[in-house]
């Protein structure tokens, strides 16, 4: 299922406790709060196109079934967290976004101080 750990057969229980070879975080959890990524996933894959799928004005997936994230197989990636965001950091990653501190707060907001 994943294309890149050849011969690897994982039952449903071993694939729900994340038994696979590498990580796979996905927009709006721990590891990537931001769903503002999804476009651009979207636009680099041609997912519109090959699937159907479609983003809301929220970054919410249409069939609500679909799911997307950044697959990693290498053996020592771990999952992780992002951590409590600071003002300072808020301002800087609306920076470098090029959006608004608003916006910037609408989408890290279950991550801000």
């Amino acid at each position: 299922m994943w294309g890149y750990a050849e011969g690897e057969q994982l039952t449903n229980e071993a694939l729900i406790r994340e038994q696979y070879r590498g990580i796979r975080p996905a927009p709006g959890y721990p590891a990537c709060p931001d769903h503002s990524e999804k476009p651009m996933l979207f636009e680099l894959l041609g997912a519109t196109q090959a699937t159907g799928i479609t983003l809301t004005e929220s970054f919410a997936m249409l069939p609500t079934a679909a799911v997307s994230g950044f697959y990693f197989g290498h053996p020592q990636a771990e999952y992780f967290g992002v951590a409590r965001v600071g003002p300072d950091q808020l301002e800087e990653y609306a920076t470098r976004r090029g959006v608004d501190l608003a916006t910037a707060t609408r989408w890290l907001r279950p991550n801000l101080d």
